[in-house]
């Protein structure tokens, strides 16, 4: 462990503008006694970041904290102008609340920290995954720019928007400390996943228990259980907009469930701002985030209003649920319409039968997991209070509508309507819903053990025991629930992680010979270089580790046909007059030929048969090499 002091830096960063912003928010619009508010922090603040990187470019300011501080001012502000109307939030019903939800969270954050790095292997280390090239030289050409607006991001994979909160953040760790995109890219998703994803998790959960302190401790401890999230994201794909996105949800939905019980039009406006800022904050994590968000708090909305109708019986308590169904029908039809997913990007296939999809879902293990067996326990206790008392019913409905889009994409058959039409803007795939379950798990687990505790304290108030006996058992129970960080579930998960970030001779992406003689490139060529390669083989991640441009930045885009004409035919430069013309034409100084390794599907190679496998020429000078198949040309007389 002791190699991660180099990501120390860049975590500490993107730390610290994870909790300040957001802080700031909370305590000028409701104040600092509401544990429950206060961990809403984290969210706020990735909302604020990514606002602030999208407006930055449009009123002439570089990515850095200058654009977070002016934003944070300015949201400081409204809140503070809300709070006098609105009022400040009452302290939890419990004492201390708030110190114990602070050393939770703290503990959570040390677990998942120490957990991850120990997965991720080396703070220098990348996730050998087809998406991760994007995302890379989406870093490299933000600090190259100074630009981490979603319409720059965009322009790594030639496209308009990309979802871009993950890389605001990421970008700042990197800018404010001089680290390299890897370090910076770890340093930052240590900090995404120990402090903003348990604070969201822990905030859904203290808005649903009226901010128990025992409901604090088992949601920290629950968010390092889950092999689904935030864990899988890191193996499949990688799909870090997808995870800031989705460790946003609870947060966001948390305000909704808070926003349920606020009385009076000052309150209900603060709520309602709060709500937008959040789910805003989530879109830009990733619009199939957001989308996850709509689902979830139509169905909270629906069902405490249905409850709410079914005993008061009152005209308004039905407008108002009639009203809430119609509306939010109309906004998710809508809103699936509009997010929906060409066929070329929609075709993953299911995994299993419904009935297996179902079991797997309903405890929250999915792609063959083994539960743990603690987390198995508190879920069914969770479903059999629910049952016995209906009142919990807006708590289930989130998880229950996550499970159902679960089985939809992994059990029913691949042209099915229903699935068609409910999961195609997740793009059909099942491991992004797949991790759309512990964020809704969490809540029902955490009632499953508030049942047992009450259950147990109920027999203990009616028995003399001893005074140390409590205390002991207390502690006991910490451990215990603390134990799911273990468990066989998300150790699965973490294995496999650990397997997506080595380097070996085989990497998908880069080979520890490939990724020697990238790091070099900043002696070996001018900063003005312009270097092309077969992208497919990792070449273009010379932009993210030298900061050097590259022809095509990602696998997709869409390449000049100067470039798809050098693809198939520079191995001819010595003998074909129209390839030199080609090179100068784009410009190119150098070549970076990795082989023929293919990150996804080796097919793909053909495309690019004139670039790979090269031999030094007469305008083809070896300048550098590492092992068998890493190796630097420069191009001359051209």
């Amino acid at each position: 462990m002791g190699d991660w002091i180099s990501a120390i830096p860049s975590y500490l960063v993107v730390a610290a503008v994870l909790i300040i912003p957001g802080a700031a928010v909370v305590v000028a619009g409701w104040g600092w006694r509401s544990p429950q508010r206060l961990l809403l922090a984290p969210a706020i603040s990735t909302t604020l970041a990514a606002v602030a990187s999208t407006i930055a470019p449009l009123i002439g300011l570089t990515w850095n904290l200058v654009p977070v501080v002016l934003v944070t001012v300015l949201v400081v502000g409204v809140a503070l102008l809300l709070r006098r109307s609105a009022g400040a939030d009452a302290p939890p019903a419990g004492r201390r609340t708030a110190l114990v939800a602070l050393l939770s969270l703290a503990a959570t954050a040390v677990v998942s920290a120490v957990f991850f790095a120990r997965a991720f292997g080396s703070p220098d280390n990348i996730a050998q995954r087809f998406d991760n090239i994007v995302h890379l030289n989406a870093i490299g050409l933000a600090l190259k720019t100074g630009n981490s607006s979603p319409f720059q991001i965009g322009a790594t994979s030639d496209i308009g928007f990309y979802p871009h909160a993950w890389h605001s953040l990421t970008t700042l760790g990197a800018e404010l400390t001089g680290a390299t995109v890897p370090v910076a890219v770890n340093g930052a998703n240590l900090a995404i996943v120990s402090i903003l994803w348990p604070a969201s998790a822990m905030a859904l959960t203290g808005a649903f228990f009226a901010q128990r302190r025992t409901a604090f401790v088992v949601a920290a401890a629950l968010s390092t259980g889950f092999g689904a999230f935030p864990a899988l994201f890191f193996n499949w794909g990688v799909l870090y907009p997808n995870l800031v996105g989705y460790a946003m949800v609870p947060a966001a939905l948390a305000a909704v469930v808070t926003a349920l019980t606020e009385r009076g039009a000052p309150a209900w406006v603060r709520s309602a701002l709060l709500i937008a800022l959040l789910a805003g904050g989530t879109f830009l994590g990733h619009p199939n985030a957001f989308l996850s968000l709509l689902f979830f708090a139509a169905a909270v909305v629906i069902t405490t209003l249905a409850i709410a109708a079914a005993t008061e019986r009152t005209r308004a308590s039905i407008v108002a649920l009639v009203a809430a169904t119609v509306g939010l029908g109309v906004a998710l039809v809508a809103t699936l319409t509009i997010f929906r997913t060409g066929a070329e990007h929609s075709g993953w296939s299911p995994w299993q039968q419904t009935a297996q999809a179902l079991g797997e879902g309903l405890f929250a293990a999915p792609r063959g997991f083994t539960p743990t067996v603690l987390v198995t326990i508190l879920l069914v206790t969770g479903l059999i209070t629910v049952i016995r008392r209906p009142r919990w019913l807006p708590m289930l409905a989130p998880f229950a509508v996550a499970v159902l889009l679960f089985v939809v994409a992994s059990g029913l058959r691949i042209d099915h309507p229903l699935r068609q039409f409910l999961t195609n803007p997740w793009y059909n795939d099942s491991n992004r819903l797949a991790a759309l379950l512990p964020l809704v798990a969490i809540p029902v687990a955490t009632l499953g053990a508030l049942a047992l505790v009450d259950f147990a304290l109920d027999r203990a108030s009616t028995r003399r025991l001893p005074r140390w006996i409590m205390p002991v058992a207390a502690a006991v129970g910490v451990l215990a629930i603390f134990s799911v960080a273990v468990g066989p579930n998300v150790r699965i998960a973490l294995v496999q992680v650990r397997e997506a970030y080595a380097y070996t001779d085989s990497s998908l992406i880069l080979s520890s010979d490939e990724e020697a003689l990238l790091e070099r490139l900043p002696e070996e060529t001018p900063p003005d270089a312009l270097i092309t390669g077969s992208p497919r083989t990792g070449t273009s991640l010379a932009l993210a580790f030298a900061g050097r441009e590259v022809t095509q930045r990602h696998i997709f885009g869409s390449p000049s046909p100067d470039q798809l004409f050098l693809n198939a035919n520079l191995r001819n430069v010595d003998s074909d007059p129209a390839v030199c013309q080609a090179v100068d034409d784009i410009g190119i100084d150098y070549v970076l030929d990795f082989g023929r390794q293919d990150v996804i599907d080796p097919a793909g190679a053909a495309a690019y048969d004139g670039i790979q496998d090269l031999s030094p020429g007469t305008h083809l000078k070896l300048v550098d090499s590492e092992g068998p198949n890493a190796r630097l040309f420069r191009i001359e007389g051209c």
